[in-house]
């Protein structure tokens, strides 16, 4: 068998009894896509043992350890590719609203881990090496472990230069990486606990939570409601409808007018007395308009079994996009009228001046074949809606590995800051989703159907986790589990991990009141954990919140966990009074 071929054959068995395992549950609660990285960590010991499969060596990485390194790294790409177009619409308005909030607490626990791991190093329990090892596997984040090699690595050249012995130091570049794939799977581990024990302990209910995040998405924007209003005023007897208040300034849309049995579209209608009308808009400009012109009506305005309908059409065709609706006069060409602007699925009250873009919905009403004709001035193809646009795609993960390799030099610490090839697409992502459209002249978009997306996301974490594992398995983990210091280490890495991430989780919840999906998703992001993400947004089927949540904090936590290990190394050095 071919090495690509064994190594597909091992990823998929890993990846089949990761998704079984993830499935099984209890109480609601189970392991979800994390069990993923637990399968791969039995497939990878028994690959090597009976296979031989071998990913690294002391010169370094084989040739199956590359592709495996390869294909783990594109998962991850994918992954948060995913994660950054699902979010980045609506991320910049979070970051205004809650993101100072997230970023503190995230601080905390980043300032707690590195103080917990100092703490050990300088009780004696772990020399630096393993230290930061065990650090960059409790937070699971790969360019920690990066940074960390290559500072130790540096420290060794220093020390050996020297005439010192660097190993006996505690600068071994080969104790970091087995550090980190010890406490790496119970850091995964640490993060899940957190999660299930803040819902255990607060009771928390999970349809609440999301349906209070749905809430604050449109806080600061007025709710729309909708009334039946009698005329009954005889000031608006033989009134044009523009003169009720609001309908001409825009914050009032009058969609139907019933009068005697025939229900119609009103256009520059003038008003009877027991004209029924069927207004949209915001509760105090509904009620104001509602009031001046008569008393609410329960007459039944239904277009059921009528000659006209109301219908959604979505905004497909890309020779609309970045136009006014007002431009396109869709309401005076087509004898229709817009009652409602949907855009993310948030409702507003549609305006002339607001611009167009793809997946913008209209809700109209009118006669079924003027809405068809409006329908294709706005495009509403469903096949557009479903299909997924590849050069977005490509383009962005181009500009994103190039931003995540750009170095961020910092005075004084050996190897230079990147965001990486996690960090720079995930940025881009973010960027692009928001401001793609104006910065392509509307030639490109990348919004994606919610099946595209999800397929996009589960494929690259489930590639990302089980190579992990496997990665771990054929390394010696259980070796080094059992018959090394490994045991040790992965009880300090559970402390590093579950410590900061509980005491920073439960007082975020009560004391700041953040939203539990997005304080799941903010410790995911605390950690740059894409397994931890991953668990949190099976929580509820909609993962908008825990992503939004992981997103907001991923860039600044990206920063300071690849600058933490440095700078612990940095103390240790100074308080150890060593010569280098």
């Amino acid at each position: 068998m071919s090495t690509v071929a064994f190594l597909t054959l091992v990823i998929s068995l890993a990846a089949v009894l990761g998704i079984l395992i993830g499935m099984v549950r209890y109480r609601g609660i189970g392991l979800g896509i994390g069990g993923v990285l637990f399968s791969g960590i039995i497939v990878g010991h028994f690959a090597h043992q009976w296979y031989g499969l071998t990913v690294r060596t002391a010169e370094g990485l084989t040739a199956q350890g590359n592709i495996l390194s390869y294909v783990q790294e594109f998962g991850l790409i994918l992954f948060v590719y995913a994660i950054g177009v699902q979010v980045g619409p609506s991320f910049f308005s979070s970051l205004r609203s809650v993101g100072a909030k997230l970023i503190a607490w995230v601080l905390l626990i980043i300032v707690m881990g590195c103080t917990i791991a100092l703490i050990l190093h300088f009780a004696g329990v772990v020399p630096v090496d393993a230290m930061v090892g065990i650090y960059a596997g409790a937070i699971t984040n790969t360019p920690s472990l990066g940074a960390a090699s290559q500072m130790v690595r540096d420290m060794a050249v220093v020390l050996s230069d020297a005439g010192q012995d660097p190993t006996s130091l505690g600068f071994n570049e080969m104790v970091v990486p087995s550090a980190y794939a010890m406490a790496y799977p119970f850091g995964v581990c640490g993060l899940l606990l957190t999660m299930i024990l803040i819902r255990i302990i607060f009771h928390v209910n999970i349809d609440d939570e999301y349906q209070k995040y749905v809430n604050s998405k449109t806080s600061g924007r007025p709710a729309i409601t909708t009334v039946n209003v009698s005329v009954k005023n005889d000031e608006y007897f033989g009134k044009n409808i523009f003169d009720i208040p609001g309908v001409k300034e825009g914050t009032v849309v009058v969609s139907r007018v019933k009068r005697g049995d025939d229900l119609f579209v009103p256009k520059d209608i003038v008003l009877e007395q027991d004209d029924v009308l069927h207004l949209v808009g915001a509760p105090e400009n509904v009620s104001k308009a509602s009031k001046a012109i008569g008393i609410a009506s329960a007459a039944n305005l239904t277009t059921h079994g009528t000659h006209i309908a109301v219908q959604r059409l979505v905004v497909t065709n890309s020779h609309v996009y970045g136009k006014t609706v007002g431009s396109l006069h869709l309401d005076t060409r087509f004898n229709i009228v817009i009652s409602r602007f949907i855009r993310t699925g948030v409702q507003f009250i549609p305006s002339p001046d607001m611009k167009l873009q793809f997946g913008d919905q209209l809700n109209v009403v009118g006669r079924p074949e003027d809405i068809k004709e409006a329908g294709k001035i706005v495009g509403n193809s469903s096949a557009e809606m479903h299909k997924v646009a590849m050069l977005p795609i490509f383009v962005c993960l181009i500009l994103g590995i190039l931003l995540g390799n750009i170095p961020i030099p910092i005075s004084g610490v050996p190897a230079p800051m990147k965001l990486g090839v996690a960090g720079g697409p995930l940025v881009m992502a973010i960027l692009l989703s928001r401001f793609g459209e104006a910065l392509t002249f509307n030639r490109m978009h990348w919004f994606m159907p919610v099946a595209g997306l999800s397929a996009l996301r589960e494929i690259g974490i489930t590639l990302f986790l089980s190579i992990v594992g496997v990665n771990a398995g054929a390394s010696g983990f259980w070796e080094t589990l059992t018959e090394g210091p490994g045991f040790s280490w992965l009880c300090w890495g559970t402390l590093i991990t579950f410590i900061p991430a509980m005491t920073v989780g439960v007082l975020a919840y009560k004391i700041s009141k953040i939203n539990y999906l997005v304080l799941c998703g903010m410790l995911a992001g605390s950690a740059t954990n894409p397994p931890a993400l991953a668990f949190a947004n099976g929580i509820h089927s909609n993962p908008e919140a825990a992503s939004l949540g992981y997103a907001t904090v991923y860039p600044v936590t990206m920063f300071l966990r690849i600058l933490s290990p440095q700078v612990m190394i940095i103390i240790a050095v100074l308080a150890s009074g060593m010569s280098v």
